[in-house]
């Protein structure tokens, strides 16, 4: 047993290094972004750390649907305290194929919908409700099974609280782990044979 899953393991790092294997249809995304440069398009003007982790399942070649989870922490120039978070589902959808000058990534697009909020400590209002983003992105695979990414997304939360309405531009960066799914470990498992 121990021989096979040392096997596998290798079948896995040692397979073809192309970004097209990670992203094939019954594989799995887990992962998070882990900073976000946030500038603020309404007041007040922040900076923000954000963790938004993510799953999601390649239901086709090149396109994974999933959800997220958005805890952050906001400080601003007045001193308030600004608490966010968010649930809900998120699509991706890869294009075209390895980029010529970086062999090993890929563009893509995310949208998001969920439930969100924002809150501002000391009487700075709130706004809780339906959170929307969509924005492209760059994933680049320093292996077959690992990603780095960047991520330029326009976020929306409208809803209830002082402020009906809040927006902002995020750059965020994030570490996602692409695990094969079972059609990608039976294929291994059967080219070992």
């Amino acid at each position: 047993m121990k021989k096979f899953t040392l096997l596998f393991l290798f079948a896995i790092f040692a397979a073809g290094f192309s970004a097209k294997a990670q992203i094939g249809e019954g594989n799995i995304l887990v992962g998070s972004n882990f900073a976000d440069i946030n500038l603020g398009l309404n007041y007040p003007h922040v900076f923000t750390f954000n963790v938004t982790p993510k799953a999601a399942w390649f239901v086709e070649d090149n396109i994974a649907l999933g959800g997220y989870v958005n805890l952050s922490i906001q400080t601003a120039n007045d001193s308030r305290t600004v608490t966010g978070y968010g649930l809900g589902a998120l699509g991706r959808y890869y294009t075209g194929s390895d980029v010529s000058i970086l062999k090993h990534g890929r563009f893509f697009g995310e949208a998001t919908v969920g439930f969100g909020g924002q809150n501002i400590s000391d009487g700075g209002g709130s706004t809780n409700g339906l959170e929307i983003g969509i924005g492209p992105g760059f994933a680049y695979f320093v292996t077959p099974n690992v990603g780095l990414e960047t991520l330029l997304k326009f976020n929306g939360l409208a809803g209830f609280g002082s402020q009906s309405f809040r927006s902002n531009l995020d750059l965020s960066f994030g570490l996602q782990i692409y695990l094969p799914g079972r059609k990608t470990a039976n294929k291994i498992k059967s080219d070992m044979k």
